[in-house]
């Protein structure tokens, strides 16, 4: 294929423009940010499990308390009335009787109140459990939430520039032979499309080519879209081609 050395160098502005455009593309669907937001949404569900857990022995262990504080108010209720009975009561065997309930259920309200308090010293660690976790949970959503607004905006900034890439690349390549262009576009699926050569070296696979394959290049006319023999891309040639 033969083309101006002129449209042949546009074809490294087209390349350049390709290589940002993919930059820019990756950024759009892979935002940075991506990876570590998929391991703290996992972290926070195991975490949103975990507080669920710890809420429930929490309310388990308040209930217990509530039905304890219920009980001892009930005995604390029966002592108040048997005392009441006691001091009105006029036979001694009645009286004996109320004595010897009273004191049982002293006891009964002595042991409640000892399991109230392990009781309550248990709510106390549940409260602190959940707590705990809660911010644990706190710390893994905030982190969540700024990496997720950073990503919108990284990929909200790269669709803008993605965008100007393309309509930058469609006025570049209206100046390049429909040809030309479909050549590059081959080219570009496997390789850089387009490199210059640089002392001998492709720039698009940084290969320096065989003396063989540059007396070949030099000897070719300027016009002749030339490859590189490692990778395939068209070979622009310039003043710093070292030819």
């Amino acid at each position: 294929m033969n083309a101006s050395p002129e449209h042949q160098r546009i074809l490294l502005d087209v390349a350049d423009l390709d290589r940002r455009i993919a930059q820019a593309e990756r950024a759009r669907t892979k935002p940075a940010q991506a990876a570590r937001i998929s391991e703290l949404v996992a972290i926070r569900q195991d975490q949103l499990r975990e507080l669920t857990t710890l809420t429930g022995r929490r309310d388990d262990v308040r209930t217990e308390l509530t039905r304890l504080e219920a009980d001892v108010k009930l005995v604390e209720q029966r002592r108040a009335r048997d005392a009441d009975r006691l001091a009105a009561a006029t036979n001694s065997k009645e009286a004996q009787a109320l004595e010897h309930e009273i004191a049982s259920l002293a006891r009964r309200q002595s042991d409640l109140e000892d399991i109230e308090l392990d009781v309550m010293g248990r709510v106390e660690d549940a409260d602190a459990a959940v707590a705990a976790q809660q911010a644990l949970l706190d710390t893994t959503t905030s982190e969540g939430s700024a990496l997720t607004a950073q990503a919108k905006a990284e990929v909200a900034a790269a669709t803008e520039l993605g965008a100007q890439l393309t309509r930058d690349r469609e006025a570049v390549t209206s100046g390049v032979p429909a040809p030309l262009l479909a050549e590059y576009t081959r080219r570009a699926a496997n390789s850089a499309g387009a490199a210059l050569l640089t002392r001998g070296t492709c720039e698009g696979c940084r290969m320096m080519l065989p003396s063989t394959d540059l007396n070949d290049i030099r000897n070719a006319a300027d016009d002749l879209v030339v490859s590189c023999p490692e990778c395939g891309c068209i070979l622009v040639r310039t003043e710093e081609s070292g030819l």
